[in-house]
């Protein structure tokens, strides 16, 4: 027997276009054991596509998942060794997202991405998705901003270079995090370039497939005529044929009524 929380993980691991639906089908199985449940069940709201590409991080890359929240904690503890490591499991998950959002058919913008990094932000400061369940996210969180995790960045922009001077009287530990802003703000412009770079291929390759339909189109279109023309040649070939076929059998006809027995002469 189907139970709630059961049912709420179900819904959101589900395929972002089919919530709906699916919503509707486990609260009909819910409705049988629990109608209360059912009824709160039923007002579970749809998550935002980045809400539920996070939750699809969750589902199907686990292990990336964990090693998020394993440098997090140690990264809260107050171990700065782990920022390296806690950066690239979130670059990791981040590039991950994108191929989920492809694969399902919705966009993976920057902006898009950046929501995703700031989800994953949020989840790795708190340590965990409560109140939700894990993998049920029900929107996305507000990113932690600078400091939430001891030496992590989830920099909503990157800030200017300050001037020589300044750079002097900075203290290391701002330094250290000027420098992670600009990798980040480096990381961003690269994988703004490569989702460029994947659009102009992609809108070749759409020319290209168009040109192909266009061609196919009139290739079809000169075949339906001769099609037509060679059916037309091939009834009247049948009418010919059968017009000859008679003549054949009457001329069978006359032959014999003209053949004389012996006993005629």
């Amino acid at each position: 027997m189907l139970s709630y929380d059961e049912a709420v993980l179900a819904l959101y691991r589900a395929p972002l276009d089919e919530f709906v639906a699916e919503r509707k089908r486990l609260a009909g199985e819910l409705k049988a054991s629990d109608p209360g449940s059912a009824k709160l069940f039923t007002k579970l709201p749809r998550p935002s596509v980045t809400a539920w590409a996070t939750n699809q991080l969750w589902w199907r890359e686990r292990d990336a998942f964990e090693e998020l929240f394993e440098t997090g904690e140690r990264l809260r503890s107050g171990e700065l060794e782990a920022t390296a490591a806690h950066r690239k499991a979130t670059n990791r998950l981040v590039t991950l997202a994108g191929e989920i959002l492809r694969g399902a058919g919705h966009g993976a913008s920057e902006a898009t991405l950046r929501r995703v990094f700031a989800n994953l932000g949020a989840l790795a400061a708190a340590g965990g998705f409560d109140p939700d369940p894990p993998g049920a996210l029900k929107s996305d969180r507000d990113p932690p901003g600078f400091g939430a995790l001891a030496g992590a960045s989830f920099p909503e922009r990157a800030p200017a270079a300050p001037s020589a001077e300044a750079a002097k009287a900075t203290p290391p530990s701002d330094a250290a995090e000027r420098a992670r802003a600009h990798a980040e703000k480096k990381r961003l412009a690269e994988e703004q370039a490569r989702l460029r770079a994947e659009r102009k291929n992609a809108e070749g390759a759409l020319r290209a497939a168009t040109a192909v339909v266009e061609t196919r189109g009139r290739d079809r279109a000169r075949l339906a005529k001769e099609l037509e023309a060679v059916e037309t040649e091939l009834g009247e070939a049948r009418a010919q044929v059968a017009r000859l076929e008679a003549r054949l059998a009457d001329l069978d006809s006359a032959e014999a009524s003209l053949k004389v027995t012996p006993t005629d002469v």
